[in-house]
Formats: structure tokens, C-alpha cells, sequence
């Protein structure tokens, strides 16, 4: 979790590096107070405008 936190690897591969399904990892996240998403604000609204 470390290194997705750190930007090192992306969450399929920290997932597979952990042993577990991708959306396993996904969600354990959370409970160790890391951010699933990493969106700017100008990255969010320009999703938003393009939804």
C-alpha cells in the first residue's frame, strides 16, 4: 500500500504485488487512510464538464 501511496505502482500492480484481487486492494485503502482516487480539482471538474 506503501508504494501506491508513494506513486511507485499503480493499484493493479500493488494488488498483485499483495496477493489480492484489485478491487480487494482498492477497498482496504480506506482503512488505512489512503486515498483511492488521485484527481486534482482541475482534473475533477474537467470530468464533471465532460460527463
Amino acid at each position: 500500500m506503501k508504494l501506491y501511496e508513494l506513486g511507485k505502482l499503480y493499484s493493479g500492480a500493488a494488488a498483485q504485488l499483495a496477493g489480492i484481487e484489485r478491487v480487494v486492494f482498492l477497498s482496504k485503502l480506506s482503512d488505512y487512510g489512503i486515498n483511492t482516487f488521485r484527481l486534482t480539482e482541475a482534473e475533477l471538474t474537467e470530468d464533471l464538464a465532460n460527463a
